[in-house]
């Protein structure tokens, strides 16, 4: 495993070999069903200094149902990893990689494993890939981490309102997205640049193609969906609030009755009326999670980046293309 360092010296950059990239996209072709079943897979490297370095990876085994999938994946790694260390290849841990439908990935299965893996190894971090955008002549890989605030709300597993307030929680603070660098040999940027010099000239304007539509319907319309889950929650909060002020309201009730009563008996003579439990009357009300709608918000916000950048791409290349007619056209 990579080694343990402190907070104030952490990852700054992902720096990932193209090789890497590469066996991604396969796999994520090969077993994700064109991009609609989710693929997932460990990330090998080292570190230096603020930078991450991935040099290798390799895919999560396929499992039956009777099987647990945790016995076998962690055999499967070490394996693995042992088999690497055999022909000196890198062979430390330093995270995992999950495709995407849509970007659709912040939810609790993330939260999950990015924690699980962060808690034992400092550095880690998940890999993002969208294999429908890649598609579409976008390449979209991003590296994200739990914030440190978040490691610490998470790891007392307290989801209150109060709890969130105190570590400053939003859907804003919970991953932070490392700068991601690829990295290729001099062999490989040569045959780029020789396959690039051998690209015919009536391909040089197909980046201008505007085939987004279907990725915008698609980003709306999971957008829409996200926005009447957190309806829902904030229904469902709202209700919490209303039924815990009723209850409020009638423990201040019985709680004056009670003071009147103790009262009259004093002026009677009478010894007062015995201590009771107010709590074992009025049990107090479950207060609803508050992380779940905070990762729809947090999902809600990817979609709408997702949505932005979609725009202005597509302006751009209207633009462009205008620029072009008229030239062609004068």
């Amino acid at each position: 495993m990579a080694s343990k360092r402190g907070i104030d010296n952490q990852v700054q950059v992902v720096q990932i070999d193209g090789l890497v990239v590469l066996k991604l996209i396969k796999h994520s072709h090969e077993e994700g069903a064109g991009g609609t079943d989710l693929v997932q897979g460990v990330l090998l490297g080292l570190v230096v200094d603020n930078r991450l370095e991935i040099t290798n990876c390799f895919p999560f085994p396929k499992h039956n149902e009777d099987e647990d999938f945790d016995t076998v994946s962690v055999q499967y790694q070490m394996e693995m990893m042992r088999n690497l260390r055999h022909v000196n290849v890198d062979h430390l841990h330093v995270g995992w990689y999950q495709s995407t439908y849509f970007g659709s990935f912040i939810n609790r299965a993330l939260l999950d494993s990015q924690f699980n893996y962060q808690h034992s190894i400092e550095e880690s971090v998940v890999l993002i890939y969208d294999p429908l955008r890649t598609t579409q002549g976008f390449l979209t890989l991003k590296a994200y981490r739990l914030t440190p605030a978040m490691m610490k709300f998470y790891k007392e597993q307290d989801y209150t309102p109060e709890n969130m307030v105190k570590h400053n929680i939003n859907f804003d603070s919970m991953f932070e997205e490392i700068p991601i660098v690829l990295r290729n040999s001099h062999l490989v940027n040569a045959l780029l640049c020789e396959l690039a010099d051998k690209t015919r000239k009536e391909q040089k304007f197909s980046a201008l193609d505007l085939g987004t539509s279907s990725m915008l319907e698609k980003n709306l319309r999971q957008l829409m969906e996200c926005v009447d889950d957190v309806a829902m929650d904030t229904n469902k909060y709202l209700n919490y609030q209303r039924n815990n002020f009723r209850q409020q309201q009638a423990k201040q009730q019985h709680l004056m009755k009670r003071e009147q009563e103790n009262t009259q008996r004093k002026q009677r003579g009478e010894p007062p009326l015995p201590e009771e439990d107010i709590n074992k009357l009025f049990k107090p009300l479950p207060v609803p999670p508050r992380l779940d709608c905070t990762l729809v918000a947090g999902q809600m916000d990817s979609y709408c980046k997702q949505v932005c950048e979609f725009a202005s791409q597509s302006l751009g290349k209207l633009f462009m293309a205008e620029t072009l007619h008229a030239g062609e056209s004068s």
